[in-house]
Order: C-alpha cells, then sequence, then structure tokens
C-alpha cells in the first residue's frame, strides 16, 4: 500500500471510529478523495489549492450541490492532516463553497401515493411484502437504511408503534397508522423462512430467506411508480418526503414531525412548510387578477 493510500486508509477509520459516521457517508468521503488523488497523482502534503481548483474545474458539470459535498469531504481531509501534523495549512481554506438554492424534494400527492400502493400485486408473498415495506415508508416516516435494517423484535403491532435505529445510532419511537399495521401484519404471517438464524430477525427478507438489500428497496418502489402511472423520479425517500409533508399540510405541529422524523434540527423539518409555501404559492399565481 503506497503512502496515499495508507493516509486515506487511516483517515477511513477516523471517520468511522471517532468521528462515528454513517457507512454511506465515509464511503461517499472515501470516493470522493481517491477521484481527487488519482486525477492529481501526488500526494496528500504536496497538494496545492491550484490543485483543489483545477480537480473542482473539470467536474464543472456536476451539480453544485455535489461540488459542495466535494470540497466539504477535501475540507475535511486536509483540517484533519493538519491535526494530525502531517500539514501547516488546509488548501481549500481559500476556496468557496458554491452557493445553492434550497433544495426542496419532489413529493407526491395523496392519490398517487395510493395509486402506488394498490399497484401492488398481492397474490404472491414478495407483493405482500413489498406493500408492507411501503406502508412503513409512507406511513411511518421511515429512512430507506431503517426500513432495511428494521427488526421484527422493535415493532409492537397490537400498541401500533415501531422502534427504530436511526443517524447517530439513535432510537426513536415512531406510532404506525392502522393500514401500516395491516400490512406488516400480513406480510409476518407470509414471510419465508430465513436462511440463517441470524435473520430470524430481521423484518424484511428476499427470496433467498436473506435481508433485502437497499438497491431491492430502490427498483421496487421504481416499479410500483412505473405501475402507477407515476412519471415523477421518486425513491424510497420520496414516500419520507411526501409523509412529512402531507402531515404540516394537515395542520400537524412541527415539532412533532420533526420527532417521528428523527431530524436532530427544527431548520431540517422546516423544508417541509418551504414546500407546502410553494404548493400555495402556485395555486395563487395561476389564478391572480394581474396575472
Amino acid at each position: 500500500m503506497d503512502l496515499t493510500h495508507k493516509i486515506l486508509s487511516d483517515y477511513s477509520y477516523y471517520l468511522r471510529i471517532e468521528r462515528a459516521m454513517s457507512h454511506n457517508t465515509v464511503e461517499a468521503y472515501s470516493s470522493d478523495l481517491e477521484s481527487l488523488f488519482s486525477y492529481l497523482g501526488v500526494e496528500p502534503a504536496q497538494v496545492t489549492t491550484q490543485d483543489v481548483l483545477d480537480y473542482l474545474a473539470i467536474n464543472n458539470k456536476i451539480s453544485k450541490r455535489s461540488q459542495s459535498r466535494q470540497l466539504s469531504a477535501f475540507r475535511s481531509f486536509f483540517d484533519w492532516l493538519v491535526m494530525e501534523g502531517d500539514r501547516r495549512d488546509n488548501p481549500c481554506d481559500p476556496i468557496d463553497t458554491p452557493k445553492i438554492g434550497r433544495y426542496l424534494p419532489e413529493v407526491l400527492s395523496v392519490e398517487e401515493v395510493g395509486a402506488i400502493m394498490d399497484s401492488v400485486d398481492l397474490s404472491r408473498w414478495t407483493g405482500v411484502r413489498d406493500r408492507a415495506i411501503l406502508e412503513v415508508l409512507y406511513g411511518c416516516g421511515l429512512r430507506v437504511s431503517e426500513a432495511v435494517g428494521l427488526k421484527i423484535s422493535h415493532v409492537y403491532l397490537d400498541d401500533g408503534f415501531l422502534r427504530v435505529v436511526g443517524k447517530g445510532n439513535k432510537e426513536r419511537i415512531v406510532p404506525m397508522g392502522e393500514m401500516a399495521v395491516d400490512a406488516v401484519r400480513k406480510y409476518i404471517q407470509a414471510r419465508p423462512e430465513p436462511e440463517s438464524p441470524q435473520f430470524d430477525d430481521i423484518m424484511f427478507l428476499n427470496r433467498f430467506g436473506r435481508p433485502l438489500s437497499r438497491v431491492s428497496m430502490f427498483k421496487m418502489v421504481k416499479k410500483q411508480a412505473m405501475a402507477a402511472g407515476v412519471s415523477k423520479e421518486i425513491s424510497p425517500h420520496t414516500f419520507r418526503h411526501s409523509f412529512a409533508t402531507h402531515l404540516i399540510e394537515n395542520g400537524a405541529d412541527l415539532r412533532v414531525v420533526q420527532e417521528m422524523l428523527g431530524h436532530e434540527s427544527i431548520l431540517t423539518t422546516e423544508i417541509y412548510t418551504h414546500i407546502d409555501s410553494s404548493t400555495w404559492q402556485r395555486s395563487i399565481l395561476e389564478h391572480h387578477p394581474r396575472n
């Protein structure tokens, strides 16, 4: 292993162990850094501000949000090198972060959610499973990682709630609506035997009796959207966004939604008030007497 790979490996360990970052974040940071050093062909101690600017320039076709994420990864890495005493400066300090607008995620209407739910073929056990997944993604506002890792022992159907371990290993209690409870109960009855005892407590299994992957869940959601005639670009996270938006549209308190979604900051939850605002703003402009 050459010096750069050794340093990147040490940095990855630092992110996982000392910073307790999620697996996906560590993977994203590592990928960005490997791409940077593959392009530059120099060791971390030799990187200059111009080197970073040159790299960002050749990647100018990616979105400002992606550029911002890359720069954040680079800045964090070089801060760590300074902290470790391997550099005296951070070459990213003089570089301005690209200004990006506030991201408004795609949102499904209540009717579109219903159409996707109804498009599932319940004559097969995999369909029963997929309907249960969709119900907990939407009806409980779970992240895809939380749905993939959901444990049977953390679901209390008679009491109508479930426990999830979210970002930063923070646990929260989430209420379940009647439709989600009914869908999960039917799935548990149809659930296949796990391939191994280690999967006994994993809720959602694939046809081999192993835990369902994030990729499989993404593909299922896109397949059902297509079957329902929904042309929006959606992912499992779209159901979480839609759930939060519909709650706020129906008058739910922002703090309650924050707690249910597991947002650390109320500012994250406030994005859904902006989505709601964009809906009525569009409606007003469409019917404006001076339009």
